[in-house]
């Protein structure tokens, strides 16, 4: 018994579990093998309060992942195994007793809910407890608050990370993912596609969690690549994209976007030079861009901290799906909200919290970055980028699990027949499988990059 349970019996409060609720769950586990999948989807082995029924659903678990059937036998030989009990007789006792006070196997995911609601209110016990802790250590009211928060939205996205987790634990949930990778639904599981083909042939689509990096010299089009990226998640996945702009106001992007979806110059919506047949082709676009979950935040200085309150709320809304992917334009306008003159260690600090951000929500986050002016042709160089040109820190590459860097060839060479459209795609980084240069073609009047058919192009 911890400091907090003490403390909580001495106040006349109990743990609160169900007893009858544990033992129905692995009762109806031993009688009805086939009920197993459908409770491993619901239950997580800390949800027992009991530590002895606890074990013998980690037995049960096992033996699912062993293509198993966890009928009377196989578990009595599990728990002896695993020597849960001290002797055979009293393993069948207790087994027996189980599979006798199962009221219902119909009401079975009933019985799994009380369990887990048993289980978040003593989380929430204990994150009340750790909160109060945390107010005698710190007096930091941002600091407290933001971790008050974060323990807070933990519990509600049903991670829980007060304890240490048995590997059993994990090994479930890998198997239950592997299971929903190949089944009818896998395209709700597998990685985000950033809508270019051959960008995701090669990343494999964006992980959940991963952090990308996306840089490029102003002017290259990196922020109208990410706006691309944002506007395929969001008409082709139906995903929310949310978008944090420290350089441009709201209406200055979804100018982009309009061009873009219009096919009108973003140079006329911009003067507002606009002929009178195109008036309905943007009103047809408007209402499109409308309709997509997109959501804009132009607030300057914004930092980690502000972002995930922000992402937080926004999935909080019961009628819309969780955010799916977050763009972050850019990296080097964010602060940390402290008072720094080391640039290069804030940086660091920016970029290591926008990868723990993106594990907290299991997105991918895409972040923009300037790049060094070494990028820039001289001394042998082409121009093109490398991982030495990321500007202001070398954590950005090391916290990155993808870096993409944008590069045009016309934006050097000015000459009258250089080709305008012809830009690259470099993945210099890929954590999850190979690196290399995807072609693309640029549309500058209307801020847009499109996939080229490279597929007999012996160059890539």
């Amino acid at each position: 018994m911890d400091q907090l349970e003490v403390a909580l019996e001495g106040m006349g409060i109990n743990q609160p579990y169900s007893i009858e609720a544990e033992q129905a769950v692995l009762g109806a586990a031993i009688i009805d093998p086939e009920l197993v999948s459908a409770i491993v989807e619901q239950v997580r082995s800390e949800y027992f309060y009991v530590k002895q029924n606890r074990l013998i659903f980690n037995e049960i678990l096992t033996l699912f992942m062993a293509n198993t059937p966890s009928d009377f036998v196989t578990v009595v030989d599990a728990v002896l195994s695993a020597k849960i009990f001290s002797d055979e007789n009293e393993a069948k006792v207790y087994l027996s007793q189980l599979a006798d006070t199962v009221p219902s196997l119909s009401n079975i995911l009933y019985y799994a809910k009380i369990l887990k609601d048993k289980y978040m209110v003593r989380s929430l016990m204990d994150t009340a407890g750790e909160i109060l802790r945390l107010t005698q250590d710190s007096a930091d009211a941002d600091l407290l608050l933001e971790s008050a928060e974060q323990k807070i939205y933990a519990l509600r996205q049903g991670k829980d990370t007060q304890s240490l987790k048995h590997i059993s634990d994990a090994a479930a949930k890998s198997f239950d993912r592997l299971r929903k990778l190949s089944g009818k639904d896998k395209d709700k599981y597998r990685g985000i596609p950033t809508g270019f083909r051959f960008l995701d042939d090669k990343l494999g689509k964006m992980g959940r969690s991963d952090l990308v990096i996306l840089a490029a010299r102003p002017g290259m089009g990196k922020t109208s690549f990410a706006l691309n990226i944002a506007t395929n998640i969001a008409s082709q996945q139906k995903l929310p994209v949310a978008i944090f702009s420290l350089e441009m106001s709201n209406e200055q992007l979804t100018e982009r976007i309009l061009s873009s979806r219009a096919g009108i110059s973003s140079n006329s919506l911009r003067t507002g030079d606009i002929q009178l047949a195109e008036w309905d082709i943007i009103t047809n676009a408007i209402g499109q861009i409308a309709d997509y979950p997109i959501y804009l935040d132009d607030t300057p200085n914004v930092t980690v901290s502000d972002m995930k309150a922000k992402i937080r709320r926004l999935n909080q809304n019961p009628e819309t799906p969780n955010v799916g992917v977050i763009i972050v334009d850019y990296i080097q306008l964010m602060s940390t909200g402290k008072r720094n003159d080391n640039r290069v260690q804030e940086i660091s600090e920016i970029t290591r919290n926008l990868k723990i951000m993106a594990k907290e929500l299991d997105v991918p986050i895409i972040a923009l970055s300037q790049l060094s002016r070494s990028a820039e042709k001289g001394s042998g160089r082409d121009g093109r980028p490398q991982l030495s040109d990321l500007r202001d820190s070398g954590s950005i590459e090391q916290d990155a699990d993808v870096v993409l860097f944008l590069y045009r060839d016309a934006y050097y060479n000015k000459s009258e027949d250089a080709d305008q459209t012809l830009a690259e795609c470099i993945i210099a980084k890929n954590r999850h499988g190979e690196s290399g240069t995807i072609p693309l073609s640029w549309d500058g009047a209307h801020t847009r990059f499109y996939d080229v058919d490279f597929t007999h192009n012996d160059d890539y």
